[in-house]
Parts: structure tokens; sequence; C-alpha cells
């Protein structure tokens, strides 16, 4: 893949990456206000989660956001390198395949496994 399309394809990751970080904000944002209200009992509500609950996943969605936009720098760096779409393992080339649909992959397929 050359490094033109490898660039657009980091681009887009990063974009879709820093939208999903940004709604994760305002959810946990919101949820911080929600928890702040002292008359919320949620715990002890039998019809849906709680906020420790919602809080827990959007933190979790977030971290796992967070090092995903990590891996996406990492990959721009492989660009610039030179190293992008070789395989860190045996060195050979990672298929175009595997990375338009994983921009980011380090390992060819029969390394990854």
């Amino acid at each position: 893949m050359d490094a033109t399309r490898a660039t657009a394809l980091l681009d887009e990751l990063d974009r879709a990456v820093e939208r999903r970080l940004r709604h994760l904000t305002e959810n946990t944002e919101s949820l911080r206000h929600d928890r702040a209200d002292a008359t919320a009992d949620d715990e002890h509500d039998p019809e849906g989660s709680t906020l420790s609950g919602e809080w827990a996943h959007a933190d979790s969605l977030a971290r796992e956001a967070r090092a995903e936009r990590d891996e996406v720098r990492a990959a721009r760096e492989r660009v610039a390198s030179g190293t992008f779409g070789v395989c860190e393992v045996c060195g050979r080339p990672i298929t175009d395949a595997r990375l338009e649909a994983r921009p980011t992959a380090r390992r060819c397929i029969a390394c990854a496994i």
C-alpha cells in the first residue's frame, strides 16, 4: 500500500476515533452531572442500569478509544519511517486487504495468529 492511501485511511480512522472520544466526553460530563444530584437513587432502581455502571462503561470505552488513537499515531510514525505495511515479526509485507480492514495492523495474518 502506498503512503498516500495509508495516510488517507489513517486520517479517516483518526477522525472516527476523535468523534467517539468527543461523544464519550460529553456522555461522561452528563453522568458527572447526574451523579452530583444528591436525590438520584439509581442504585435501587430495578428498571435500569446504575449511574456507576454507565460511568464504568463510558470510562472503558474512552480508554479503548485513547488506545486506538495511540495505535493510529504509531501507524503514522511507521508511514513516515517507511515501515508501514511491514510485519514487525517476520519482516514480510502485510497485505493491502489487511491494511484496508485494519490500517493500524503491525503484523501479517500469519504472525497475528
